[in-house]
Parts: structure tokens; C-alpha cells; sequence
């Protein structure tokens, strides 16, 4: 019987999150707690900690979405670019361990840093609300996620390209065509690279802004942008390899 339960540092321990998102989630009713009295101990049954078990893209979709903006998990924020940078040398040398990925490690890697540092480079002093992303890597699943809560691809780009009409048009300028100038807007150029290694190796990547959703895989003839089911202000992205 004891065992069914969890008190809310191992529920923490095993969802993967703070003690501090469990709270907020109790009180938000996106996942209830067990008390018998208020101000009591909370308490979790291990059944539904299992159901509820959130991937990696799932908190961070979590995080890009709540509307109130809180930072995320420690073990996934970077506050600034110096600490991606740091993080993503970790990434590197894990990747690089792995036998079968002794070729690809390094543009995953690159992939990895360009999707980052555009997050960091779009919203230089302008970020709305939480500063820094999401990154975040499961090297069983060969998944790597990062997202940021910034001004997305769109409002971004309009600045530079006032006839943009949708997030739609701003995705696929941000893939395909080359923006010159030295303004933040400019930088966003590495997404280009991001799509030609992507379509020359065997790595798959979703990258959602606003309301647009693009698939990209090897050989891909054509950009794939759908509408995506939830739309949000920054960037989010999924890397599998």
C-alpha cells in the first residue's frame, strides 16, 4: 500500500520536474494531488504519476504555452546564450560516444546550435516575458528539443519584410530565402543551413511558430508547413536522429 503513493518530492523524482511545477500544476488542477485536509501533506498515486509522465517535447510545449510565463525546469533552462553554449558541448561529447553516430554526431550538433543561437539572436533584448530556452535531449529516445517564448518567426521577420502575411509565409522565408544585413533579423540565416543538413542526412526535424507547423526530412523536395493544433508565440523544435 505504501508504495502505490508518492509524497511530492519522489512524485517530482519521477515525472522529472521541480517540486515547485507539481505545486503549480495541483493548484492549476493539471494534476491533482491527494490531501485529506488542507495545508496537508500532498501525496500522488504512482498509477496516475505513470499515465500523466510527460515527454520532453510535452513540457516543453507546456512551458511555451502557459500563459502566465514562469521559467522552466533548471536541468533545461538557459538564461543566456553562454549556457546553451556550455549545455550543448555536453550534447556533443554525448553524441560523440555513441559508435553508430561517429559521422553525424557533429551535425546534429550544428543543427542543434543553429536553432538555438536564432532563438537567442532573434529576441536580443526584446524578450517578452522569460529570457533564455528550452533545451533539452534524450539520447535513448535520439530526440533533442529546445523552445523559447519569444516573438516567433513572424514578427521577427516583418521587420524587415513588412508584406509578410502569416506565420505561414514567415516559415518559409525563414527556410528558403536569404535574408542580407547585419540586424538581428539578418541572423536567422542559419536556418537555411539547418535545412540543407537536414535534407542531405538522416535526421528528421518539426519547428513550430505561431501557428505554423514545418516537417523536415532527407530528400524532402519541398517544405512541409501544416497548421499546427495549438499555436504559440516563440519557437519550438524537435530534433530526432
Amino acid at each position: 500500500m505504501k508504495d502505490e503513493y508518492k509524497n511530492i518530492r519522489k512524485a517530482a523524482e519521477i515525472l522529472g520536474v521541480s517540486i515547485n511545477t507539481l505545486r503549480r500544476w495541483d493548484e492549476t488542477g493539471k494534476l491533482k494531488s491527494i490531501r485529506e485536509k488542507a495545508g496537508k501533506h500532498r501525496f500522488y498515486r504512482r498509477k496516475d504519476l505513470e499515465l500523466f509522465k510527460m515527454s520532453l517535447f510535452d513540457l516543453a510545449m507546456d512551458w511555451a504555452l502557459d500563459k502566465k510565463g514562469y521559467g522552466p525546469e533548471d536541468k533545461f533552462y538557459c538564461q543566456n546564450s553562454s549556457i546553451f553554449q556550455g549545455r550543448l558541448d555536453h550534447l556533443t561529447g554525448d553524441l560523440k560516444r555513441i559508435p553508430e553516430l561517429s559521422i553525424l554526431y557533429s551535425l546534429i550538433s550544428l543543427i542543434t546550435g543553429e536553432i538555438g543561437n536564432n532563438s537567442f539572436d532573434h529576441n536580443l533584448g526584446n524578450w517578452p516575458d522569460i529570457p533564455g530556452i528550452f533545451f533539452g535531449y534524450d539520447i535513448n529516445k535520439k530526440e533533442i528539443v529546445l523552445a523559447d517564448r519569444g516573438q516567433g518567426i513572424f514578427y521577427t521577420l516583418k521587420r524587415v519584410k513588412p508584406d509578410l502575411k502569416n506565420h505561414k509565409e514567415a516559415l518559409s522565408v525563414a527556410f528558403t530565402d536569404f535574408i542580407s544585413g547585419r540586424a538581428p533579423e539578418a541572423r536567422g540565416n542559419g536556418l537555411k543551413l539547418v535545412r540543407k543538413v537536414i535534407e542531405k542526412n538522416p535526421i528528421n526535424l518539426e519547428f513550430q511558430s505561431g501557428d505554423a507547423l514545418l516537417k523536415l526530412q532527407r530528400d524532402g523536395k519541398k517544405l512541409n508547413i501544416k497548421k499546427g493544433q495549438k499555436s504559440i508565440r516563440g519557437c519550438i523544435a524537435l530534433i530526432k536522429f
